[in-house]
């Protein structure tokens, strides 16, 4: 099948390209990238004017919920929502039940989620059922192709433990996903500890939570040379900590959500449990620091954490409702929104952050338009407004804070190995 995308505003950070031309598509592949290219025989055309093409999103940081959960999300709907959002490759969070931590559960993940278009990496645990006390089969989750290993929301306590599976991940190459909370210090509290917490008369997620064990998997990094990444950073400390460390040439990486750049633990008293988060939503200074750590670098990645939940669960009193909100549907007009519009990133630096850097992260064949690799596009109205409507979802979970946010960029199709896997009505 072949396929030419006509006359769109490229933007490939991969290899700078910032213009209009065309992109050709043959048999899943990128076969030409020109201005004025010449339509082949059976080939479709898209005309892609007045949108930006750019390379599929990659969210690094993405719960499917199945198998075990299939209330709160499906492999299917979880990938539906994903290609509505222009992310044609995810990285899906091993907490399942059973958790993602053989290479029989990660065939059965890949496997279900071969139909829907979308790519998935399922991520696997380091520890066995995630219970933090014996490392999973590394060498056997390597040789099936796992990018990354991760216990997710129970981070490791054990240093011992935690630094031999760093070890072992560094002789294999894999990447260490790393949720930095410690648990004794935030337990199963709602929210930031500061004023918000005081004013609800309620014990609070404390910053220095976070940042003691970004340091501490920082140090860990630099002695045993394990990439790690670290997932979903919140506080203005762990931002300076990352930034240091990457000075001092220490192969740690970072991630943030759309949440942390844009909303503070002031929404928790509007919206009270749609914006319960794990980490919890910060300070206006915590988010004025990760805004600074998106535009200086410091920060590599913008990912969703997408944690859908069912509607009686959200309903629960603050303090027992679980944490987490959707996002794969709304976190490119977000970025657009709030950073681009916004003036703070460029256009090529948003789609880097969200598409090729997270790729190369993990060492994944995707976020670029170069010839002959997966063809891989979101083409998107960088200037579309529209409203943000939870009940338009494709994902199972309407627990979203940014339910009625007017927003400015829409994607319009979602291609993924050639395909068009979704295209707005």
């Amino acid at each position: 099948m072949k396929l030419l995308v006509k006359g769109g505003h490229v933007v490939d950070p991969s290899t700078g390209l910032d213009q209009i031309c065309d992109v050709l598509v043959s048999n899943g592949r990128i076969a030409a990238v020109g201005e004025s290219l010449p339509t082949p025989e059976h080939c479709s055309v898209l005309d892609a004017s007045g949108l930006i093409v750019a390379p599929g999103l990659v969210d690094l940081h993405v719960h499917l919920r199945e198998p075990g959960f299939e209330d709160k999300e499906t492999i299917a709907t979880g990938c539906a929502a994903a290609a509505r959002g222009g992310v044609t490759t995810l990285v899906a969070m091993p907490n399942t039940r059973p958790a993602t931590d053989s290479p029989e559960m990660v065939a059965r993940i890949r496997d279900k989620a071969a139909h829907t278009g979308v790519t998935v990496y399922p991520a696997a645990a380091v520890t066995q059922g995630q219970k933090g006390e014996a490392l999973t089969d590394f060498q056997a989750l390597w040789k099936v192709g796992v990018p990354a290993l991760t216990d997710d929301g129970v981070p490791i306590q054990n240093l011992a433990l935690l630094r031999h599976a760093m070890q072992q991940a560094r002789t294999m190459g894999l990447t260490i996903l790393d949720h930095c909370e410690d648990r004794d210090m935030v337990r199963n509290y709602a929210v930031n500890e500061g004023a918000v917490s005081r004013q609800l008369g309620l014990p609070g997620r404390p910053a220095i939570a976070e940042e003691v064990q970004v340091m501490r998997d920082v140090m860990l990094s630099k002695e045993t040379g394990a990439r790690v990444h670290i997932c979903h950073i919140s506080t203005a400390g762990t931002v300076d900590i990352i930034r240091r460390a990457k000075a001092d040439g220490v192969p740690v990486t970072c991630e943030t959500c759309p949440q942390y750049f844009i909303l503070t633990e002031d929404e928790i008293l509007r919206q009270g449990t749609m914006a319960r988060v794990n980490p919890p939503l910060r300070t206006a200074a915590d988010r004025a620091a990760i805004l600074e750590g998106l535009k200086d670098g410091t920060i590599d990645a913008i990912v969703t954490d997408h944690a859908p939940h069912c509607a009686w669960e959200k309903a629960q009193p603050l303090e027992t409702a679980p944490s987490g909100m959707v996002g794969l549907e709304t976190s490119l007009g977000l970025a657009l929104t709030y950073l681009y519009h916004a003036g703070h990133m460029s256009l090529m630096e948003v789609i880097d952050h969200m598409s090729t850097t997270p790729a190369s992260l993990l060492r994944l064949p995707k976020g670029t338009l170069q010839v002959g690799q997966q063809a891989d596009l979101v083409l998107f109205d960088c200037n579309q407004a529209w409203t943000v409507d939870k009940e338009a979802f494709a994902s199972k979970g309407r627990n979203t804070p940014f339910h009625g946010f007017q927003l400015k960029g829409k994607v319009k199709y979602t291609i993924s190995m050639g395909q068009i896997i979704y295209q707005e009505d």
